[in-house]
């Protein structure tokens, strides 16, 4: 081993460990409202103190999981009820409110790996003992298998890093007809090896991802193992109805001597799934019989944010940390009228992001944004203006550019929302529509929204949605956001823009070569107002993810690595025995 690469890789990971830290803890930027939790004092406040074993935990959602099996787990809140609950991976954030949960923990593995050759190999020892729901071990060849399993085209829309770094890995299409990727290596059954065709310090970072977590072979039923993940966690799966309700109990092979991060306080967690958003807001302000002890999934709708600000015994039980995840109004810029330049900035120019915020619950949960990437990853934590746009927009500015454009009398598209954004998306139409871009909306339920927009051939010109950086680095945002060499035609995540440039690809690559971190960062910073004023997309808004937990619920707090979700490793009840049974 070479002891000077594995102190250049220990000392990045720790430096970004630190850099989330420091961009997490809640405080204020000069021009936007304090970012803490509103019902609490101070960031990182826990509702309800320590819980008890035992109970039903509820959850109320308006929608079915984008996806479970670990292979195509890519969406922030599935990662953390997935990871949290389910399966495990090779290291992972610890429980921890505001600035604890940015730091890494082992595990599956006994540490968070050994790097060695200029950090291009990367070794895991797993820990002993280690067991699935029905009682066989947990191997390192089930890791590696699900790794494989994650290039199979049958099953897109996961991380992806393993295809971005690991060697040989250009073509491989999954472990069908007994395929295997030489770059994965297992000795034995407790050791497994990850040899990428760059240096990546990160890579403990990556390995928290689903894609790290193992899938024994036998169980494997493609697409359909979406429905019925096999457990190597705290629960699993007794019934799932798909659009209805999942219903999770205890793994009895789980041991909590190998897991210092799950506590697995319910004895079930029931996940009842197709509700009114709406509906759900007011069982969980009204707080009574099981709702007292039922968490969201979703956040709050905007006009259920005055009802519980104005009433301090509903407020205490608000969660709003910050999501680190910026919103942003993609253009594909591979097909007319995107494909030009002009057109592209006239809708960041009239762009209204006033109305954006108030349209996603105004300032006390919602702030602008002037940037791609978040203000956690830029220096002193607050996004750039680079653009220098006004908030509300300049309408006669975006018809001037039409009109340079070729476009004097405007043009009409058609924008593809979440339906939980239906309100964005009619501020989006609004804005545009002053500057004569006729906007028609679609909206696609939860579940359904990032299959939808990852359908490069049939989606719509424009689509609102977001990104979260897997892990504090610019590493895991711009490239994934707008490198064009791997936009796929199903199943395609992040690059939404369609954004194929190949300046900003060579830079990008420079970037990730780079061994000075600070370089590295101040690097992807500049790209990012480069990237910008290419006008792929144009800047939105980043939300606090506000969640209001029952009045039974304990242990509650958001997680500032799973873009503010209720950390599923720690949440349960104040008194187990007013649940549901």
């Amino acid at each position: 081993m070479n002891t000077r690469t594995r102190t250049l890789a220990t000392a990045l990971v720790t430096a970004l460990a630190l850099g989330a830290t420091a961009c997490s803890g809640g405080g204020k930027s000069a021009g936007s409202p304090d970012r803490r939790n509103p019902a609490a004092s101070t960031s990182g406040a826990v509702i309800g103190g320590t819980p008890q074993k035992g109970g039903t935990l509820t959850v109320l959602s308006n929608q079915d999981f984008t996806h479970l099996d670990p292979a195509r787990n890519w969406v922030m809140p599935d990662m953390d009820f997935g990871t949290r609950l389910l399966y495990r991976t090779l290291v992972t954030y610890k429980a921890a409110p505001g600035a604890g949960g940015s730091e890494l923990v082992p595990d599956l593995a006994e540490d968070l790996g050994t790097p060695s050759d200029g950090a291009k190999t990367w070794t895991f020892r797993l820990k002993p003992g280690l067991k699935y729901e029905d009682g066989t071990p947990v191997t390192a060849q089930d890791i590696k298998y699900n790794v494989e399993r994650s290039f199979s085209p049958d099953l897109p829309g996961g991380p992806d890093y393993a295809a971005r770094y690991l060697a040989g890995a250009e073509g491989y299409q999954g472990p069908a007809r007994g395929r295997h990727l030489d770059s994965v290596k297992t000795p034995d059954a407790r050791t497994i090896v990850f040899e990428l065709h760059k240096p990546f310090a990160e890579f403990p970072f990556a390995a928290t991802l689903p894609t790290f977590a193992p899938v024994p072979q036998k169980r494997d039923k493609g697409p359909q193992y979406d429905s019925r993940p096999f457990s190597s966690g705290p629960y699993k799966i007794e019934t799932y109805a798909r659009d209805k309700q999942l219903v999770l109990v205890r793994n009895p092979h789980w041991d909590p001597k190998s897991d210092s991060v799950r506590k697995a306080y319910p004895d079930r967690i029931v996940v009842t799934m197709g509700l009114k958003g709406n509906q759900i807001d007011d069982r969980l302000i009204a707080s009574s019989g099981t709702d007292a002890s039922a968490v969201p999934w979703a956040q709050l709708r905007p006009e259920s944010i005055p009802k519980v600000l104005t009433k301090t015994d509903v407020r205490a039980r608000l969660l709003a940390e910050s999501s680190s995840c910026t919103e942003m109004l993609q253009m594909h810029t591979g097909r007319a009228p995107f494909d030009d330049l002009k057109v592209r900035q006239a809708v960041q120019w009239a762009l209204d992001r006033e109305a954006i915020v108030t349209a996603a619950g105004g300032p006390a949960v919602t702030d602008a944004s002037s940037a791609a990437m978040p203000g956690s990853l830029f220096t002193g934590g607050k996004q750039p203006d680079t653009l220098k746009i006004p908030l509300s927009g300049d309408p006669e500015k975006a018809r001037q550019l039409l009109k340079e454009a070729g476009r004097p009398d405007g043009l009409s598209t058609r924008l593809t929302v979440n339906i939980n954004d239906k309100a964005i998306g009619e501020a989006i139409q609004q804005s545009l529509g002053r500057a004569g871009i006729k906007v028609t909306i679609e909206t696609v339920d939860p579940s359904a929204f990032y299959d939808t927009i990852g359908d490069t051939e049939n989606r719509t010109d424009l689509v609102y949605t977001g990104w979260c950086p897997d892990f504090p680095s610019g590493t895991t945002f711009l490239p994934f956001v707008f490198d064009g060499r791997y936009i796929k035609e199903k199943g395609n995540s992040g690059n939404h823009s369609l954004f194929r440039d190949d300046a900003t690809m060579r830079r990008m690559d420079e970037i990730a070569a780079m061994t000075d971190g600070a370089r590295a960062n101040k690097a992807w910073q500049e790209l990012d107002g480069q990237i910008l004023a290419k006008a792929p997309v144009a800047p939105g808004a980043m939300k606090r993810r506000s969640l209001l937990v029952g009045t039974n619920v304990a242990g509650a707090y958001g997680h500032t690595s799973w873009s503010g979700q209720i950390d599923y490793a720690t949440v349960g009840l104040k008194d187990p025995s007013k649940s549901a049974n």
